[in-house]
């Protein structure tokens, strides 16, 4: 290459950024208006994969999680089974066996809930499925006690994640009255995704089986803002006042980690139409990037 065809791509190169940074400017905009309309509070975090580059809503504040801090659970149960790979005794593992019990189940158990006592024999990979899937807290709780909630908050701590935490086992009404929440923060849940997303965390084979079962299909408010045919590997969460959803959203060449957190709303219809525009509005962002060049042409396929 000569020297001037290597400045040319220089320049060609900060061009694109700048765009590209005017670009995201919009969606930090985007987003800050949607919370402007919301009656009620909004943290946001958007981590672009490829720059790690960050658009960030009240970033720090601590979010009752609902059944997005299952998202740590399922990370808990992939560090153990590695751990036991590895030669680590009383760890579990994701083809440990589970016979279902009548008395493991809680409300809000769609499926375990209609298996048969005594009968059905489950591995804790498939009580993970259920877990994400359908939000099952009976699996949940299941795997709560048996990866321990004090090991699940351990890893968190390992990893730099100080204000997310499980503090209860699924619709312990109980110690939810007295104040123990399942908590974290948009910044928290995007690192802990961010982390795994790279293999930080992980190996390549666990990574890759993570992200899977976090990908199985479901409803969310943040899948509903995406296009039909868009991946994402998420999981959402609804209590009174409360709606979230954290996940990776696999946008064509521009993967993004998504974390919309809403709490003491209104009302709970608007907190998932908030989230979905968000969702909507990002994908739009980078998708887009993920099919410019750098000077934003885009030429389809077609």
């Amino acid at each position: 290459m000569t020297l001037v065809a290597g400045m040319l791509l220089f320049a060609a190169a900060a061009i694109g950024q700048k765009k590209q940074e005017l670009l995201l400017q919009k969606l930090d905009t985007a987003v800050r208006d949607v919370d402007s309309g919301l009656d009620g509070v909004m943290g946001v975090a958007i981590l672009d994969l490829a720059t790690g580059e960050a658009i960030l809503l009240h970033p720090d504040e601590v979010f009752p999680q609902a059944s997005s801090i299952k998202i740590a659970v399922l990370a808990e149960l992939y560090h153990q089974s590695e751990q036991a790979a590895a030669g680590t005794p009383g760890k579990a593992t994701l083809g440990d066996l589970y016979t279902m019990r009548a008395a493991d189940v809680v409300p809000g158990s769609d499926i375990l809930a209609g298996l048969t006592p005594g009968v059905t024999i489950l591995t804790n990979r498939d009580l993970a499925t259920m877990m994400v899937a359908v939000s099952d807290n009976s699996a949940t709780n299941v795997l709560i006690d048996r990866l321990g909630m004090a090991n699940v908050n351990a890893f968190l701590e390992s990893l730099g994640l100080r204000a997310t935490r499980l503090n209860r086992r699924m619709m312990d009404l109980d110690a939810a009255r007295a104040g123990r929440e399942n908590v974290s923060t948009p910044r928290e849940m995007m690192t802990l995704l961010q982390k795994i997303h790279s293999g930080k965390v992980f190996g390549p084979e666990a990574t890759a089986d993570f992200l899977k079962v976090l990908s199985t299909h479901k409803e969310s408010a943040l899948l509903r803002g995406l296009p039909d045919d868009a991946a994402a590997a998420s999981k959402p969460g609804a209590l009174e006042a409360v709606r979230t959803d954290s996940g990776i959203v696999f946008a064509p060449n521009r993967p993004f980690v998504l974390c919309i957190m809403t709490t003491y709303l209104k009302s709970e219809r608007a907190g998932e139409e908030a989230i979905s525009k968000i969702a909507a509005a990002a994908w739009s962002t980078f998708d887009r990037l993920g099919r410019a060049s750098g000077y934003g042409r885009v030429v389809s396929p077609k």
